[in-house]
């Protein structure tokens, strides 16, 4: 029995122990993980449920739900925000949206070319925007948004009305 309980202690003692890298991994925000591939941590806001980061790049993130927030204008995240992460870009994104100009603007792509210039590039379709990286150093509040003041609904009031006019 004593050389049976060494036995199993020797082989334990072999056996491959997890390194710390793999447990940062597990254990790195969404915010660190944006750092870590040269985008500024707030580009999401607090209120990350879990993501989820694919050896191909896609990104998945999950919020508490969607909500609003203001960088230079305000910004709509819907309860699931998917990208394509590679190093200083988040490419294809799909969930947040940008006011300007009264209209919501759906974002397609933020892009640091250069971190040494300070600027962040917002892909909104039909323009690209450049913003001072510093406003998005910290991960912003998000104001939780109820099912009753959704964009969606204003979108509709505002469809409907234009339609009336048509």
């Amino acid at each position: 029995m004593h050389t049976f309980i060494i036995f199993l202690l020797l082989l334990l003692h072999t056996l491959p122990q997890p390194s710390s890298s793999s447990s940062i991994s597990i254990e790195a925000s969404i915010h660190d993980l944006l750092r870590s591939r040269g985008l500024p941590g707030g580009l999401l806001p607090k209120g990350v449920q879990s993501y989820y980061f694919s050896d191909d790049g896609r990104l998945e993130v999950n919020l508490n739900g969607p909500c609003l927030t203001r960088f230079e204008t305000r910004v709509y995240f819907e309860s699931v925000v998917k990208a394509n992460l590679t190093y200083g870009s988040l490419t294809g994104v799909v969930g947040l949206s940008q006011e300007e100009l009264f209209l919501w603007l759906p974002v397609k792509d933020i892009i640091v070319d250069d971190p040494t210039s300070g600027l962040i590039l917002f892909d909104i379709g039909v323009a690209h925007k450049q913003m001072s990286l510093s406003l998005f150093e910290d991960p912003p509040d998000c104001r939780a948004l109820q099912d009753d003041q959704g964009l969606g609904k204003n979108y509709m009031r505002k469809e409907k009305g234009f339609n009336v006019l048509k």
